[in-house]
């Protein structure tokens, strides 16, 4: 009997890992349900327009942050550079709008410079330079975090303009958040890079196996920095709607996104040793994620306990998302 019931474990466990590691996107859409559902009834009050707006608020900002960490991790690398892009951008959108419309294409290009300038030096430092890209981008995360501190003199300055507030966290119905148009831009652009363009599949190539990518054709240290600058590119815009949704901006405000976006890029099914990804797994890993620290909140522990519990989650969820890849460097 005892054998039986071992078997019966060991073969659940087993096709929970089959199906994970065949459809990982679908299970993350999956475990984001069932957490919302046991959100639900814990507080019944959770099931509401502004509960259920503020999830699809927050999951298009974290999935447009880890939009470019996708890219970065299916061609090999690792960004924990996004956290402090996001946040260097926020500030410099608050500070140059200053509450006044009329400043969001100004503000859009430099953000956008900013993070391509950012993500260009990681790229550079880890191809030219030969440094792992972890050390890279958590050192140049630190510089950027450093100067924030150097042009605030640590103290929120300006705000986001009203009319660009509104294009950002006003509701249609009283539900959807006016971010989703935003998301129908970059979502879709962000698919056509990865899935449609020439640069889409040597990125996969190159996170599949260099040598060979190398050996191919493939300008390896070109698509890398590229991966690079995309990170920056995206992580800055986000940082953008991210100061529109806070209002104002302080240092570090959003430095912990270094670590979620990469927990739901590799929940979404993105290989942790590159060549396996999708930006779909991403956003519902994001969707995770944001249902995830929204269910911690309603049962209104702590934040101790509430950090705790989430990073016991987040390791369980890495376990059981562990994936590894038939072609090796």
């Amino acid at each position: 009997m005892q054998n039986n019931a071992s078997t019966a474990r060991m073969g659940f466990s087993s096709s929970l890992k089959h199906f994970v590691k065949a459809s990982p996107a679908r299970m993350a859409l999956i475990l984001a349900a069932l957490l919302f559902l046991i959100t639900v009834l814990i507080n019944p009050n959770g099931l509401n327009p502004t509960a259920i707006g503020s999830i699809i608020l927050m999951t298009t900002l974290l999935a447009i942050s880890a939009a470019g960490q996708t890219m970065v991790l299916i061609s090999g690398g690792i960004d924990f550079g996004v956290g402090s892009v996001m946040s260097a951008a926020a500030i410099l959108t608050t500070y140059t709008m200053n509450g006044q419309n009329g400043h969001f294409v100004q503000v859009l290009v430099m953000a956008l410079l900013m993070g391509a300038a950012i993500g260009a030096m990681n790229g550079i430092c880890v191809v030219k330079i030969g440094l792992p890209p972890m050390i890279v981008t958590m050192a140049i995360s630190n510089i950027v975090t450093r100067l924030q501190y150097v042009f605030t003199q640590g103290s929120p300055s300006g705000y986001a303009s009203p009319l660009f507030v509104k294009s950002v966290t006003a509701r249609i119905g009283g539900v959807i958040p006016f971010i989703v148009f935003y998301a129908m831009l970059i979502f879709p652009l962000v698919l056509f890079v990865i899935n449609r363009t020439r640069f889409g599949k040597q990125m996969y190539m190159v996170g599949n196996n260099r040598v060979a990518a190398r050996l191919t054709g493939v300008r390896v240290n070109r698509i890398v920095i590229l991966t690079y600058v995309f990170s920056g590119l995206l992580s800055s815009f986000a940082g953008m709607l991210g100061a529109a949704y806070m209002n104002t901006a302080r240092c570090q405000i959003f430095d912990d996104y270094a670590f979620t976006s990469l927990v739901a890029v590799i929940v979404g099914g993105t290989s942790f040793s590159g060549g396996i990804g999708t930006f779909g797994g991403t956003i519902a890993g994001a969707l995770l994620m944001t249902v995830l620290s929204n269910a911690l909140t309603t049962l209104a522990l702590s934040q101790p306990l509430r950090n705790i519990l989430n990073g016991v989650i987040v390791v369980l969820l890495l376990i059981l998302y562990n994936r590894s890849k038939s072609v090796r460097q």
